[in-house]
């Protein structure tokens, strides 16, 4: 039995995380969910979102999986998403996107990753006021830290049988710290005998890189050419929201914050308060988060039957919800993929 920690979230979160518990349970996984409230259902009692406590257990379990948390606007708390990053160190954001058989899409080939670097760049907090004349946030971009998400990106193609590694930067502009994070990206990439083609690499494996208004561009135009792409934090930010538009949106896509220590797998789309309780909410963002997850604790099999059920309930078409031009609910949704789970 695995002790996982479970943040429920706010809004739909309660909601899509039960459909996700159910379909974990269906896949043979015998899970202990350590369940910790974090949100705006906290923030009276413990005046911060994000109290000790969820962090103590994720710390602990070393494996956590949320559903979306709402920030309050103009209240003075930091994001959860960004404060559980930073606590933890979890460096690395990893978010696939792919085109699903029945979902719909312009594209049928998208298989890509972003790669992601979590805790530094203009995300860092790292800002103040000119008086009232203007406002100033600074870029951090570190060696060891461009070191380590380049390192992370290098291993993650190799396992995962990609081809093409792609760095995405602005250091046409920023030449100091962009240009930083690409001195880095060529030699860390090198170092992990993944060349340039111009360098010799073969058409088996090999790095490129592109600035990154060209990536959005490109990402648009042809993003089946694309598999991973690794990149400072807004940049990542960005283009990953860009890039589920492209399958479906963010209803469809999972999400993983890795560390040393733990990782935090997690929905990445809104709350949605208008439509929570009424049981019409996607849950298939948080489910292939927990397809990720499982990989991440070795439980291949059981991450490959919930991913080949998703493929046959999306190829079908029959029961998927209302985001997706279907009128099933949650509920029945998570039902009908239980069903071809046990039928595997």
């Amino acid at each position: 039995m695995y002790n996982i920690t479970l943040i429920p979230g706010d809004g739909i979160g309660p909601e899509v995380t039960k459909a996700m518990k159910q379909v974990v349970k269906a896949s043979g996984v015998d899970i202990n969910w350590e369940e910790v409230i974090a949100g705006e259902a906290v923030i009276e009692e413990y005046s911060t979102p994000l109290p000790d406590y969820v962090l103590d257990s994720v710390r602990k379990n070393k494996v956590a999986i949320k559903g979306p948390v709402t920030t309050p606007v103009g209240k003075g708390f930091r994001s959860v998403n960004v404060a559980l990053r930073k606590e933890l160190n979890l460096y690395a954001n990893v978010r696939p996107v792919k085109t699903f058989k029945g979902v719909k899409s312009r594209y049928d080939n998208i298989d890509l990753t972003i790669v992601r670097e979590n805790t530094e760049g203009l995300y860092a907090g790292i800002e103040h006021k000119v008086g009232d004349y203007a406002g100033e946030t600074i870029k951090i971009i570190t060696r060891p830290a461009s070191e380590r998400i380049v390192e992370f990106a290098c291993r993650y193609t190799r396992e995962n049988g990609y081809k093409r590694l792609t760095g995405v930067h602005k250091a046409n502009i920023m030449k100091i710290s962009d240009g930083l994070f690409l001195d880095v990206f060529n030699q860390v990439a090198k170092d992990n005998g993944i060349l340039r083609k111009a360098d010799g690499a073969s058409c088996d494996l090999y790095s490129d890189d592109v600035i990154v208004d060209a990536a959005a561009m490109n990402l648009v135009i042809r993003p089946e050419e694309f598999d991973v792409m690794v990149m400072p934090n807004l940049y990542g930010d960005i283009l990953s929201d860009l890039a589920s538009g492209l399958v479906g949106g963010l209803g469809m896509i999972p999400s993983a914050n890795i560390g040393d220590d733990c990782a935090v797998f997690e929905a990445v789309h809104g709350s949605a308060p208008e439509i929570a309780g009424k049981n019409i909410a996607n849950p298939t963002a948080i489910i292939q988060s927990a397809v990720m997850m499982l990989r991440h604790i070795g439980e291949m099999e059981s991450a490959d039957k919930i991913e080949k059920s998703l493929k046959e309930v999306f190829a079908e078409g029959k029961l998927v919800t209302a985001d997706l031009g279907g009128n099933a609910s949650t509920s029945e949704f998570a039902d009908e993929l239980c069903r071809k789970i046990s039928a595997l």
